[in-house]
């Protein structure tokens, strides 16, 4: 039985990721499935739109199960997350394309805001530990 190596190579990408790399996934995720849905929208076919919009769903759904609520920012992702999952509804039972083009602005934003955040830890984790 031979494993499509597409799948393998994504199932190792999870497994070995940081928990910073799994939540940038998640954005990226969220992110393509808004813009499958948007197509699916413009091109009327109902079913694959809804399919995409309900995950790009989960994954904010996700986003917001795992936020340490102890956290002030994380009380206001949170707010946030909710209402993008509200759009993301109101989007798919409306068919507003206009809809997914704002949430798919806010997730953009989180997520580029959360590379950075990748990049500056990479960055001091490196310096404090290659230095001889």
């Amino acid at each position: 039985m031979a494993a499509n190596p597409y799948q393998a190579y994504q199932q190792g990408a999870v497994q070995t990721a940081s928990p910073g790399e799994l939540t940038l996934m998640l954005y990226n995720g969220c992110i393509k499935f808004i813009k499958l849905g948007r197509a699916a929208m413009q091109e009327r076919n109902i079913e694959v739109k809804n399919t995409n919009l309900i995950k790009a769903q989960k994954i904010i759904q996700e986003l917001m199960v795992t936020l340490d609520t102890q956290v002030q920012v994380s009380q206001q992702m949170m707010v946030m997350y909710d209402y993008m999952n509200r759009r993301l509804i109101e989007a798919n039972t409306t068919n507003n394309v206009s809809i997914l083009d704002e949430v798919e602005a806010y997730v953009v934003e989180f997520r580029d805001a959360w590379k950075q955040v990748i990049q500056v830890h990479r960055q001091q984790t490196y310096r404090q530990g290659g230095q001889v």
